[in-house]
């Protein structure tokens, strides 16, 4: 028989308390197992410990009788977060979901957030073709133009999935803008 505590060392006898076959590394000049021994080391500091005056706060409830988390979903219809989140990619769809009357006050904040980004990229497109217009500081307009289309769609489809989940997107520039432009949009969001 196998000692209790290690699977393929032979035993050499039973513990003289649990009676669990144990090895002659395990058994101490006693004759007691490491579990024993360990559960009289913790009898021996429970005994000496003093009471705590006052009250035991109660034991939390096991995680199975504890009551479930429940998720909230978007309280915005899921046809209104999709034309906004589209918004951000194609232009017309943000202007089209302004015109939405089921849509919440959020949703309005975050379609003028859309066409905010897309005039941005426009206005930043722009102003580096009139910049690679000039001779010797076109150059290094030249060489973003290129990266500006990549940055457009990486970042449409980010704050579009954003807007998609319900989360509340903050487009740098533009929402600084628009919290500025329309303060009680905000306050009664909230």
């Amino acid at each position: 028989m196998d000692c209790y505590f290690h699977s393929n060392v032979p035993s050499v006898a039973p513990c003289s308390e649990c009676g669990k076959p144990i090895c002659a590394t395990c058994r101490d000049e006693r004759g007691g197992c490491p579990s024993c021994r360990l559960a009289s080391k913790v009898e021996a500091a429970t005994a000496t410990r003093q009471q705590i005056p006052g009250a035991v706060p109660p034991r939390p409830a096991p995680a199975s009788v504890r009551p479930r988390a429940t998720i909230v979903a978007p309280s915005d219809p899921p046809e209104s977060r999709a034309l906004v989140a589209l918004g951000y990619p194609l232009w017309p769809l943000a202007l089209v979901s302004l015109l939405d009357r089921k849509q919440t006050r959020k949703l309005r904040r975050q379609a003028m957030q859309a066409l905010g980004f897309n005039a941005g990229f426009w206005g930043f497109w722009a102003l580096l073709w009139l910049i690679a217009q000039v001779p010797f500081m076109g150059f290094s307009a030249w060489v973003l133009m290129p990266l500006l289309p990549i940055l457009f769609l990486v970042a449409s489809v980010y704050y579009g999935i954003k807007t998609w989940n319900g989360d509340d997107v903050r487009v740098p520039v533009i929402s600084s803008w628009i919290e500025d432009r329309f303060p009680q949009e905000e306050a009664n969001s909230r």
